[in-house]
This record gives C-alpha cells, sequence and structure tokens, in this order.
C-alpha cells in the first residue's frame, strides 16, 4: 500500500506541475446543441422504429475520442452529438472508496496524468487528474463520474455501459435505478452467465450480448432473457448477413463493430478511403455500427440514405 502511494503521489504531483500547460485543443468548453437522442416509449420500441425507418445508428466506442478530445469523458460526449446522433459506449470502474467513474484500462497511465492501478486511489485523488487525448496531450478535463455522465445523457443519448473488472453490477444498475434512466442506457455483457445476472438484477433494461449463431440466441431465450430486451453483437472481423437476419427475423437488434485494433475495419476504411463501406455493411442487415470513426461513419451513411434524419423516431437535431 505504501509502495501505491508514494507512485500515485509522484503522479498527482505530476499533473499538477502539467496544470499550468496550454490545455489540448477544446479548452474545457463543452459544445452546445446538436444532435439529440431522446426516445418516445421503451428502447425497444425506438430500435423497431429505425429499422421500420431504415436507419443505421452509430454508437461511438468510449465515447468517440478524437484530438483534443479523450476518451470516456462527458465533453468528448458532448462533442461527438454535436456533430453525429450516436449512441455512447462507456467504460465504468470503481475507485477504492467505491465511486463509479468513467475509466477503461485497469490502470491510469495511458489516459490520465497519474499512474498506477485504476481502482487503488480515493475518488478525490481522481478527481485532481486530468484526462490525456490519443496522442498523449493533457486536455481539461478530468474524469467523470457515472453518476455525472448518467445525468448529463438522458434526455440527450443513450449509453452503452461496459464494466470493468473492478465494478459491481449492482452499483451500476443502483444509481441508474435511482436517476429514473433505464431507458437510457444498455448494459454490456459478454458471457450469457454475466447477461442472466444482469437480466436478473434489471428486467426491464436491454442487454447487448455476444450471440454468434442460433443456438446461442436460443441459449439466451431458453436462460429467461426476452427477445425484446436483447441486442446482439455479432463481433468486428467480418460482416455476416445470414446471422444478422437471424437476428432480425427475431427481433433482436443487430449490432456491429467496426472498432478495434491495427486491423480493425476502421483503420481499413481509413487507409483505402472506401468511406462506403459503413454503408454497405448497414445494408447487410447491421441496426447499429460500434466504430471508433464515428464522424466519418455518419457521413458514410448520411450519402447512403441510412442515417437518422431529424424528427424521426425521436431523434432531433438542434441549433
Amino acid at each position: 500500500m505504501l509502495k501505491w502511494v508514494l507512485i500515485a503521489s509522484a503522479g498527482l504531483l505530476t499533473a499538477c506541475s502539467n496544470n499550468s500547460a496550454e490545455p489540448a485543443s477544446g479548452g474545457g468548453q463543452t459544445p452546445s446543441g446538436g444532435w439529440i437522442l431522446a426516445p418516445e416509449g421503451s428502447l425497444n420500441d425506438f430500435f423497431e422504429c429505425l429499422e421500420v425507418e431504415g436507419v443505421t445508428l452509430l454508437s461511438a466506442h468510449r465515447g468517440g475520442p478524437y484530438p483534443g478530445y479523450p476518451e470516456n469523458a462527458v465533453e468528448t460526449m458532448a462533442a461527438i452529438l454535436s456533430a453525429v446522433p450516436a449512441l455512447m459506449e462507456i467504460d465504468i470502474a470503481t475507485s477504492s472508496d467505491g465511486v463509479l467513474y468513467l475509466m477503461h484500462d485497469e490502470t491510469l497511465d495511458r489516459t490520465t496524468t497519474g499512474i498506477g492501478a485504476a481502482d487503488a486511489p480515493t475518488w478525490a485523488e481522481i478527481a485532481k487528474l486530468r484526462l490525456e487525448d490519443e496522442d498523449g496531450r493533457q486536455t481539461a478535463f478530468a474524469p467523470p463520474r457515472f453518476s455525472e455522465a448518467l445525468r448529463w445523457a438522458k434526455g440527450r443519448t443513450i449509453l452503452q455501459v461496459d464494466f470493468k473488472p473492478s465494478t459491481r453490477y449492482e452499483d451500476v444498475i443502483n444509481e441508474i435505478n435511482r436517476q429514473d434512466a433505464e431507458d437510457s442506457v444498455i448494459l454490456i455483457a459478454y458471457t450469457l452467465a454475466s447477461a442472466t445476472k444482469l437480466h436478473r438484477l434489471a428486467p426491464d433494461m436491454m442487454i447487448s450480448l455476444g450471440i454468434n449463431s442460433q443456438s446461442e440466441l436460443n441459449g439466451a431465450v431458453a436462460a429467461g432473457i426476452p427477445v425484446d430486451r436483447l441486442m446482439g453483437f455479432t463481433g468486428i472481423e467480418a460482416p455476416r448477413p445470414r446471422l444478422f437476419s437471424t437476428l432480425n427475423a427475431r427481433d433482436v437488434e443487430v449490432i456491429f463493430g467496426t472498432l478495434g485494433a491495427r486491423a480493425s475495419i476502421d483503420n481499413d476504411i481509413a487507409r483505402s478511403g472506401d468511406e462506403a463501406r459503413y454503408a454497405e455493411i448497414a445494408a447487410a442487415g447491421v441496426d447499429i455500427i460500434a466504430t471508433d470513426r464515428p464522424k466519418q461513419a455518419h457521413a458514410a451513411l448520411a450519402e447512403a440514405g441510412r442515417a437518422p434524419e431529424n424528427g424521426v423516431c425521436g431523434i432531433t437535431q438542434g441549433n
């Protein structure tokens, strides 16, 4: 414990010494206006409406970071919504004193001015840190509490919640219930056991579960998860229209990821310049594309007539 305190203290001193530096572009301001995703009724009805309209929605991975705007930051999500109608995928970690906050990694090193395990410091220590963008540049933004992100998202967009190892399902669901935000959240599960537990704890919430076959879908239903609470994440390697058709036939929303490491579809599209691939993926039967390039993907979908338009299914564009 003493060793960690010394390391953490060094990280905090580094953060303080950098506070006088000019922040990366973004300057601490949260853009106003933009898109609003405010479903009229249940999330299931919202996604069914979009499917009828032939619309594919985007999910901004880790809140849509780009230069000057770090991942898992409210300011970044606001900046993305100023340009793109999108869901926001976020990651929830827990501080040593039990505060839920947005953080992807198990350590603070890559995305903040601190160092050490993400679940070791107290919230008071975490709140003093500053987030760094993908180029390692310090921004003016601090790691946000989950409660803050939830308040911000309500009436603006939908959060897809990924649980980090330090975080208990019960704590996240309690906060969602406390804020009456059940229809502003999708819970992410990587195994059937996790999905079953989440459904038991939150029977009215939508769950995104990895589904790779008809038999896996049948297994989820047999485990007691209704199809109107299921969304099928179908991987990141290559679109599978037959699987998409199977899920759509059961009214299970299809999620496909173009995100990932160097070999991701997002990166392949960026290298090739073939932006129309996003529209091709959508046309194969995908309801939600999870992407690291939400702005570019939206432009491609709009060009193909598959992006949400103002006034459709509770999606509006402000000034």
